[in-house]
């Protein structure tokens, strides 16, 4: 029997999608079935962003049992519904939620807006299907029927609206803790959404839909089954072993398996029991390669999967194909289809990403803590006479609390000593006419805005003091790119996913670098931002540390 004492995420591959290929049989009923696919295609549905929890259950029809692979732990076999036991009345906190997920999507979303929906929405059930148009990155874009551009609008954050409630399975299932006992019917599960949603009808349940931006790969089609299996297989972290001295490759090899000495292996390539690979064969991973699989010489396989059985023949060429059988090699060959996949979907995202263990991902932040903690400590004793300075120097609080994106997008407040009088950002529209710097940014020589005091805590950098906070706090770094509001990032989105890939600076490569020239300003912006961002290294931040410092001395004894 199911116990969802222990697994409050269930993972239903429906058989419903059966019988969708020529052949009779489907490719979720092939991924399932079939080692080595089977495993790593439940890697790829327990690591979905939904079901972010080592302890679930995957649920495959019996009729496909007989083909099966060998039996799993958290792999049970259902007929018509699902058996699930009585649950006691409060089988989990309070405000937890049994997720049931549709097997036959591979989803990635922002599981904190996820977590977002679901704390701020009062409802029993919550259904959530992921849809690719409000996705980052996305850009809708708005003409006439002449087509003439009227506008368009650029995502920069995956976005979530309300949505009707699906006919079919969507997605994700949310289902409160405590409610479950509701849906069953005779200690079963019905596998009839419609059923479903009545039964929560006849409960007096609240049902409640959303769509979430996200990308969803669908494994009853090639396209997604390769994309989904293939990300998995490359991204593992499972010990491998290098090939002979004809491969430059990863492999997990199965046992009784024969391969020429003559053959090349390269890239990240799984492979089942007695494999058969004849002289002068190539095969580029990833890939997987199922049992009782025999390649015959000469021939090429890249970036596809092969099903147990299939037979390769001489010289011929399997590229971006999923082979079920030897029948299915008949139909055309398609050049790019996996690597074109495999590079889509096996992106992190349009940010830049580095290793755990470097500078940039982890010990640049070490420095900051040791940097920041240095420098409050030290300016501490003058902190109080600023603040009273900026005080007695004009109404209004002692700080400006700004807001500034971060790393990724990520909205914080960004600290200074107030410089300005108060309501000097609604002022600044009507003074824009007389902006003497390019692209986003807004300055004047003689601002009227600020203050007699906020001008020298400006000249001498005394303003910024406080962003060390943000250092502290994880908002910012003592050297990146400039924090900026999101109305400036807008205006260029490859250097907006750039410069947010890394968290804003105190300091950074532009300030030292910037030559204020009249029309080039926001040029020199873009330019350096991205050049940082290449060439994040710890030689990189001291020589900006060193720049700023001789900066900040200098421009400290040219006020006196």
């Amino acid at each position: 029997m199911l116990s969802l004492s222990q697994n409050k995420k269930l993972i239903i591959l429906h058989k419903k999608w059966e019988n969708q290929l020529n052949n009779g049989s489907s490719l979720l009923r092939f991924a399932a079935c079939n080692e080595p696919i089977a495993g790593i295609a439940f890697s790829c549905l327990s690591g979905s962003s939904a079901i972010r929890s080592r302890c679930h259950l995957i649920a495959i029809p019996q009729d496909w049992a007989a083909g099966a692979a060998k039996a799993k732990p958290g792999i049970i076999y259902y007929k018509e519904n699902l058996p699930v036991p009585a649950q006691p009345n409060k089988p989990f906190r309070t405000n937890s939620w049994f997720t049931i997920s549709n097997g036959r999507y591979v989803t990635q979303i922002d599981y904190k807006l996820l977590d977002k929906i679901l704390e701020q929405n009062q409802a029993d059930v919550i259904a959530i299907n992921v849809v690719s148009h409000l996705h980052t990155a996305y850009e809708k874009v708005l003409i006439t029927r002449q087509n003439s551009l009227v506008g368009f609008r650029h995502l920069y954050n995956d976005l979530a609206q309300p949505a009707t409630t699906p006919d079919d399975w969507p997605h994700y299932l949310f289902i409160k803790a405590g409610i479950l006992n509701k849906l069953l019917v005779n200690n079963a599960l019905a596998l009839d959404f419609s059923e479903i949603i009545k039964r929560c009808s006849l409960n007096s349940l609240t049902v409640k839909s959303f769509n979430i931006g996200g990308t969803v790969l669908d494994l009853e089609t090639e396209s997604g089954l390769l994309a989904s299996v293939l990300t998995e297989l490359n991204s593992s972290k499972k010990n491998y072993y290098t090939a002979g001295n004809n491969s430059s490759s990863q492999i997990i090899e199965g046992n009784n398996s024969n391969t020429s000495d003559t053959a090349r292996l390269f890239g990240k390539i799984l492979f089942g029991k007695n494999v058969s690979i004849g002289q002068d064969a190539i095969i580029v991973g990833p890939a997987v390669i199922g049992d009782n699989v025999n390649i015959s010489k000469g021939a090429v396989i890249r970036t596809s999967i092969i099903g147990p059985g299939v037979s390769i023949p001489q010289n011929h060429i399997v590229q971006g194909q999923i082979l079920i059988d030897s029948r299915s090699q008949e139909k055309p060959h398609r050049q790019d289809t996996g690597d074109r996949l495999f590079r889509k979907y096996s992106s992190a995202g349009s940010f830049r990403t580095w290793p755990h263990f470097s500078y940039a991902g982890c010990f640049k932040r070490i420095a900051d803590i040791i940097a920041a903690t240095i420098v409050i400590i030290l300016f501490a004793p003058i902190i109080p006479f600023v603040a009273l300075a900026v005080k007695f120097s004009s109404p209004g609080p002692v700080f400006f609390r700004d807001r500034r994106q971060g790393l990724h997008g990520k909205v914080f407040n960004c600290l200074k000593f107030r410089t300005m009088i108060v309501g000097a950002d609604k002022i600044q529209d009507k003074l824009r006419f007389v902006n003497q710097v390019d692209g986003p940014q807004f300055k004047l020589s003689n601002d009227p805005r600020i203050s007699t005091v906020g001008k020298f805590l400006r000249d001498t950098y005394i303003d910024e003091m406080p962003q060390f906070l943000n250092v502290l706090l994880g908002h910012m770094s003592v050297i990146g790119p400039r924090p900026s509001p999101e109305i400036e990032n807008t205006l260029c989105p490859p250097w907006r996913d750039a410069r947010l890939s890394v968290r804003p600076g105190i300091t950074g490569l532009w300030q030292v670098h910037r030559t204020r020239q009249q029309m080039k300003d926001f040029q020199e912006w873009i330019l350096y931002d991205i050049k940082y961002v290449r060439n994040l290294y710890l030689k990189t931040d001291l020589w900006i540390c060193l720049k700023t410092v001789k900066k900040l001395v200098k421009n400290f004894f040219e006020q006196f």
